[in-house]
């Protein structure tokens, strides 16, 4: 059986943690921020932990990881 490849669009995004779960960066913050609160830029900071139906779709999409 052939290898298996990585979607690297997948792997740029999220993280595997040691346990398994994936983590990935909250959306709104690349551009458009002029507008928002310093507050709101630093909410945006914290890591997101995905939800398990959601997790076991993009771990297929990384098989090595």
């Amino acid at each position: 059986m052939p290898k298996l490849k990585t979607h690297k669009g997948t792997k740029a995004r999220v993280k595997i943690t040691g346990r398994g779960k994936v983590k990935a960066m909250r959306s709104g913050k690349r551009h458009l921020n002029y507008k928002k609160s310093g507050r709101k830029i630093r909410q945006g900071r914290n890591d997101l932990v995905v939800a398990k139906p959601e997790a076991e779709r993009i771990k297929a999409l990384l098989p090595y990881d």
